[in-house]
């Protein structure tokens, strides 16, 4: 059933929306619309699509390796943790005290967020330490709630030295581990020091609506461990700054090797194609 403005309304509009209606209808303007819409449709489909479902995302640096290598472009879901002016292109979304449809991340996740002191920043760890628990360093071990962390040993994996290493690109052989969290997920971590600036700390109290994160290369990863001196983010990550939850690879350039952009084919990791971020 079609409804109809009120009368008076629809008189009070009339001289604006004629001239409209007259300009719509010109030939000229119907043909470059119809040869705009496409584009124009395709955009927007895209635009809801990295918005609402997945957003891809570059990783810059080693603080993640060996799950993420630099130069890898992870997809993230957007919907794993709600939305708001930080998940959502260009800031349209809700302020980041209320996410929609928000919830709370799972201990274990590889999360893209954003930290209080570099809004406009992409940053990607793990979620180690949820609201209410205490956690620190000790000899470089792991401790959560007054229980140390079991961590195995596992051989030996490749680390690459990022932009700001002694030899950038190059790689070396480190120490391996398998960490436990204490909801029994398991994730590697590389390990080669055990008394580093960040291997003995004070007790960190998680505050309500907050995460701790922390890099799986835990000896070149600036996180929430790092005191502001140290380059830290204030240790405490609000659940409202999330983005979303990083969960696979899909491409993967060794560009610190790579000495034109040409050589970027050349140092495509076909190895990590895929991969699931786990």
């Amino acid at each position: 059933m079609k409804t109809k403005l009120p009368k008076k309304l629809a008189d009070a509009l009339a001289p604006v929306l004629k001239p409209l209606a007259d300009f719509a209808a010109h030939p000229k303007v119907k043909a470059a619309w119809d040869w705009l819409k496409e584009p124009l449709y395709s955009v927007l489909t895209v635009l809801v699509f990295v918005t609402i479902v997945v957003q891809p995302f570059y990783v810059p640096s080693g603080s993640m390796q060996p799950t993420l290598a630099i130069g890898d472009a992870v997809l993230a879901t957007k919907f794993a943790y709600g939305y708001n002016s930080f998940s959502i292109p260009y800031g349209w979304g809700p302020n980041t005290a209320h996410h929609f449809l928000g919830r709370m991340p799972e201990r274990g996740d590889v999360a893209v967020f954003r930290v209080p002191n570099e809004n406009n920043v992409n940053f990607v760890k793990r979620v180690i330490g949820m609201p209410g628990d205490r956690l620190r360093m000790k000899n470089g071990r792991l401790w959560i709630n007054g229980r140390e962390l079991p961590l195995r040993e596992a051989g030996t994996g490749e680390v690459q030295e990022g932009r700001n290493g002694f030899i950038p690109g190059r790689y070396r052989d480190v120490p391996r581990f398998i960490e436990t969290l204490p909801n029994g997920k398991e994730h590697t971590v590389f390990k080669w020091q055990w008394d580093g600036p960040l291997d003995n700390t004070a007790e960190f109290v998680v505050p309500p609506g907050h995460v701790f994160m922390m890099g799986d290369n835990r000896d070149d990863s600036t996180d929430s461990r790092a005191e502001d001196y140290q380059g830290g983010f204030g240790h405490y990550v609000p659940v409202g700054n999330l983005v979303g939850r990083a969960f696979v690879v899909i491409g993967s350039v060794d560009f610190l090797n790579a000495e034109t952009i040409f050589g970027w084919i050349a140092e495509f990791r076909v190895s990590r194609l895929l991969n699931h971020i786990k």
